[in-house]
Formats: C-alpha cells, structure tokens, sequence
C-alpha cells in the first residue's frame, strides 16, 4: 500500500526520552508524598498527560495538582531532556525513508506540549525533517487516546486519514490512531508490550526503527 502521509509519534518513536521523563515524574511525586517504583509509574503515566490522571495524582498524594508544579515538573523534564536525551537507534534511517515513500507528505503528532517536542527534535536531528509539521495534543480540544492530533495532522497533509501510516508505541497511542482510522505499526523493542499494542488495534508490530525502510518497500 502506499501510503499518502506518515505520521509519527515522538517519545519512543523517535527520541529515547521516556525513562528520562519517567524518573524526573517519580522523584517529584515522591517529593510530594507518593512512592512508586520507575516501573510502576512508567505504567500509570506512559502515553497520558499528567493533566487527564489530576485526580490519581491528587489522591495519592493529598495534595492539588496546581499549574505551579507542572511548571516546575515541565521546567525540570525540560532541563534533563537537553541534557541527556538520545535518537531512537535507526530514527533518521525511519524517518528519511517516509519523507521519501511519501513525497515529503510526514509529521509528528505527539501528546506532549509543543515546546517539548521541537526541543527533542532539534536536539537528536531530525526537527528539518518535520519543521512546519509539528502536532501537539495540548492544543487540541482532546489529547491521545482521541484521535484529534492525528486527524489534525493528516487534514494540514491533505491526506485521508485511512490512507494514513501511524507510526506509535503505546496503548494509548494506537488507540489514538485506530480511532483516527489510520492504519498503525507499532514499534515494539520488547516482545513483553505485544500484546497491549495489538489489542489497542496495532496492525503490525516491529521491533527496530531500522525495519520500517524496508517494510514500507514490501507494503
């Protein structure tokens, strides 16, 4: 099939940023009173905004979520990613290969704030590929699991959203695109997520960035 856009998520798909974001999220709620362990709240945040679990975050802790800290979360996340974060190994290979398989017709839909995401692609190399196309769940009416970003996305490529390829690696995300009614792989580097990703509605799963050259060649 070939496809008319391609549409790519951005944590986990293209930067290594989740465990990054995942211990300044940890440490500050532990701050706060809430104790988890970084794979406990990988499972409870991956995927979502900190904003949708307000009430989770404001029950355990005993405390309100108030817009002062998520600044100061955001303000240090931001400081760790461009101190640390690192290209999804075989990204560049993925991404330069839709922007050719599509004429140039991609762009990153992510979840997360805009600031965030041009950040993160600056900093790995690959914001030349997606400047101008550049999507954020938090200036849509809904974020992921809703499929507003990717819809948003496709309408500014001019591309039906079933002649759309989602590129995704949550739950959470698939979701969003199956609801888009996009076609989506699911980038699965540990075998364990398999079954989640499928049950989200992920038509293919693959486990290396660097596979998607050639599985766009055979789709």
């Amino acid at each position: 099939m070939q496809f008319e856009a391609i549409l790519f998520d951005c944590d986990g798909v293209l930067v290594d940023s989740e465990p990054i974001t995942n211990g300044v999220l940890r440490d500050m709620l532990e701050e706060s009173g809430w104790t988890l362990t970084p794979d406990e709240c990988q499972h409870l945040f991956v995927g979502k905004t900190l904003r949708e679990e307000r009430a989770t975050v404001e029950a355990r802790t005993g405390r309100p979520l108030t817009d002062a800290w998520l600044q100061r979360f955001y303000e240090r996340r931001n400081r760790e990613l461009d101190a640390r974060v690192e290209v999804i190994a075989g990204a560049h290979a993925a991404v330069a290969a839709a922007h050719a398989h599509t004429q140039q017709r991609i762009a990153c839909a992510s979840g997360a704030d805009r600031f965030k995401v041009e950040m993160q692609l600056l900093k790995v190399g690959l914001m030349d590929f997606f400047d101008g196309r550049v999507f954020s769940g938090h200036e849509m009416p809904r974020s992921k699991p809703a499929p507003d970003v990717y819809l948003a996305a496709a309408a500014h490529l001019n591309a039906p959203a079933h002649r759309c390829l989602v590129i995704e690696d949550t739950p959470t995300g698939v979701t969003a695109g199956v609801a888009a009614g996009a076609t989506v792989w699911a980038y699965c580097p540990l075998p364990a997520q398999g079954p989640a990703l499928r049950q989200a509605g992920a038509h293919h799963l693959f486990g290396h960035m660097a596979d998607l050259p050639g599985l766009l060649v055979a789709a």
